[in-house]
């Protein structure tokens, strides 16, 4: 049985290349990926480069536990830190935002992330790849939680990379 995973890309540190890589690397391990537009956005919760911040969506066979072991491998491959503080600089951050209309809510996974609902620079990427996909728990969907939501979307800016199919 395989679900469709929506996933939270983000990098500060030589950003394009560690996205780049990612999403190769995506491709390579589930074949098609969607890709929203790439937004570059400000650094929250520290002084830090701006990010650059997409969502994607996969289909997988992966349970959510297995599909988190090899998204912080890949994050490993790429120099994240684990150890560094919540709100710094990364080479590379991948989360799971949602699978399907999964709920789990544990000491290792946040699905759907909360996240989603607090910060426009993980919630317009989503909505844009997943408009009519509805929010687990709620009765709208990520396009209209986009448009009822009062995110600061002024430090979202549209970043022109492209990636080739």
């Amino acid at each position: 049985m395989t679900n469709t995973a929506y996933l939270g890309l983000g990098s500060n540190v030589d950003a394009e290349r560690h996205i780049r890589i990612a999403i190769d690397a995506l491709r390579q391990r589930f074949g098609g990926v969607v890709i929203s537009p790439v937004y570059r956005s400000k650094a929250v919760g520290f002084d830090g480069e701006d990010f650059l911040n997409l969502a994607a969506s996969i289909e997988t066979s992966l349970g959510p536990y297995d599909l988190r072991s090899f998204l912080r491998d890949l994050e490993g491959q790429h120099g994240r830190d684990r150890a560094a503080p919540k709100w710094s600089d990364r080479t590379l951050d991948i989360d799971i935002l949602l699978i399907d209309d999964l709920v789990i809510y544990d000491d290792e996974l946040e699905i759907p992330r909360r996240e989603i609902l607090k910060f426009a620079h993980v919630l317009v990427p989503l909505a844009d790849i997943a408009p009519d996909v509805t929010f687990p728990g709620h009765d709208r969907t990520l396009a209209e939680l986009r448009d009822s939501l009062s995110l600061d979307e002024s430090s979202l800016a549209p970043a022109r990379i492209n990636f080739p199919s």
